[in-house]
């Protein structure tokens, strides 16, 4: 006897295109369906039209609901999802014909847990099928990790309409999309539901079509802080399930996790819609912003994790300006010290080592956004050029978004004097460190042949960093 399987749309304002998407639920070749069409506060005259699909086939339920979003959609749907197995899919794709029959197979035949298909990814009247597991096998958790890991910024491994899943797991660790964040609902929940999952098979044939979609950060309009604090929460997130599926073995893949952050630096990443798991999980989560002083923990995890955030946000200010990070970490030394006693101190107040300080003070004097002399009297000296002053100020929004996360949930009195503090311990820093007698690393001769073996390696790649 074949299972249930319950299909989940969440719906708003897709009354021109969400009758492609129902047909081709309606008319899978697997017809055991309960289909859960949510309404998320439609003002289009969507509401109307899933109510006559209902009217027309028993298996269709509609959900009628003021907006809350994408994820609480979701969540309404699993609350009254009836089905062993759950589906997912996006209102404006759809399902190849055969895309339920293919994936409930290895789940039914095999007792897979999770099932994975390749998808279509449509670009107007272009199509691409994407897909990254070949192995026709039945995987555990650790096996299919292993091929996550090396790819991790893949909307294979980051949607949920490509998979399908078993009811009572959810059920049983309560897995839901936490509706609070704004973006990365997908993966989040992947993670949480694979800790739980026993067998996983990768079925080689495409299940669904994937409209690309104008969704990235600029288009939606999300703040620096915003994004910072969400791929901090989804870090941290993949660390631990990477711990937990590894164990003592975590320390091999260690730096692949670590990875993750370059392969989600870029906007536009893996995951196109909204946020993580679980409440429970939600609590495990660091929370950057909102913090009051009497949660933190300490100075030096305070430190720590505000130094974790600089980092995001000058990479993010970094990237709008296409310069590095190290670029952007010395611009904003610069901006309030211009003077060292030579590379070393400049780079200790950095947080770099000396050779990619080094490299990053030649390529933004190539780029002629610095100037600089290095003598035996003066050390060595920083002029910031006219045209430094557009990256600057990027870099100083950053630095101001940066505080905004960290002073959210401040009272006026708090945040005056948490920002007091902070400028004290710059003082304190600066004085111990012109206490220190650094020995002159380098001189302007070696500069200069820095200089000129950059500009070499620059030629032979043509012209690109």
């Amino acid at each position: 006897m074949e299972p249930l399987v319950s299909i989940i749309v969440p719906v708003y304002n897709a009354k021109d295109y969400i009758g492609r998407c129902v047909d081709s639920i309606l008319n899978q070749e697997y017809q055991k369906l309960e289909i859960l069409l949510v309404d998320d506060g439609s003002e289009d005259g969507t509401g109307a039209l899933l109510d006559e699909y209902a009217a027309r086939d028993r298996r269709v339920r509609v959900i009628h609901q003021e907006n809350a979003g994408v994820s609480a959609s979701r969540n309404r749907a699993l609350d009254l999802a009836q089905g062993e197995y759950v589906q997912f899919a996006d209102s404006d794709d759809w399902l190849t014909p055969d895309s339920t029959k293919l994936l409930t197979r290895p789940a039914i035949e095999k007792g897979c847990d999770l099932v994975i298909g390749d998808f279509y990814r449509v670009t107007g009247k272009r199509l691409s099928q994407k897909g990254d597991i070949d192995a026709d096998h039945v995987m555990d958790r650790r096996e299919f990790a292993s091929y996550m890991i090396e790819n991790p910024a893949d909307f294979y491994y980051g949607v949920l309409w490509n998979k399908l899943f078993r009811r009572s797991i959810i059920e049983e660790h309560q897995i839901r999309m936490d509706e609070e964040l704004s973006w990365c609902e997908d993966f989040l929940f992947n993670l949480e539901y694979i800790r739980y999952a026993g067998a996983i098979y990768a079925v080689q044939a495409p299940v669904y079509y994937y409209m690309k979609r104008k969704d990235s950060l600029v288009s939606q309009g999300i703040s620096i802080s915003n994004t910072v604090k969400m791929k901090s929460t989804v870090f941290d997130y993949y660390n631990a399930f990477y711990r937990d599926v590894y164990e003592e073995d975590y320390a091999e893949v260690k730096q692949k996790v670590r990875m993750f952050l370059i392969s989600t630096a870029w906007d536009g990443f893996v995951m196109p819609s909204v946020a993580p798991g679980t409440s429970k999980l939600g609590e495990e989560s660091l929370r950057l912003a909102g913090r009051s002083v009497s949660e933190t923990r300490g100075v030096l995890a305070d430190v720590y994790y505000f130094g974790k955030l600089l980092e995001y946000q000058l990479g993010l200010a970094a990237m709008l300006r296409q310069i590095t990070p190290e670029d952007a970490l010395l611009l904003l030394l610069f901006e309030n010290v211009r003077q060292f006693t030579g590379r070393r101190e400049m780079a200790e107040l950095a947080g770099l080592n000396v050779q990619k300080a080094s490299r990053a003070l030649s390529r933004l004097k190539r780029e002629k956004l610095i100037d600089f002399e290095l003598d035996s009297e003066e050390g060595l000296v920083i002029e910031l050029l006219d045209k430094a002053a557009d990256y600057t100020e990027e870099i100083n929004r950053a630095l101001e978004e940066c505080k905004k996360v960290c002073l959210k949930g401040f009272s006026a009195d708090e945040a005056e004097q948490a920002e007091a503090f902070a400028a004290r311990l710059n003082e304190n820093i600066r004085a111990k460190l012109e206490k220190v007698s650094w020995p002159f690393d380098t001189d302007a001769g070696d500069m200069e042949k820095d200089e000129k073996k950059a500009e070499k390696k620059t030629a032979r790649k043509g012209g690109r960093r």
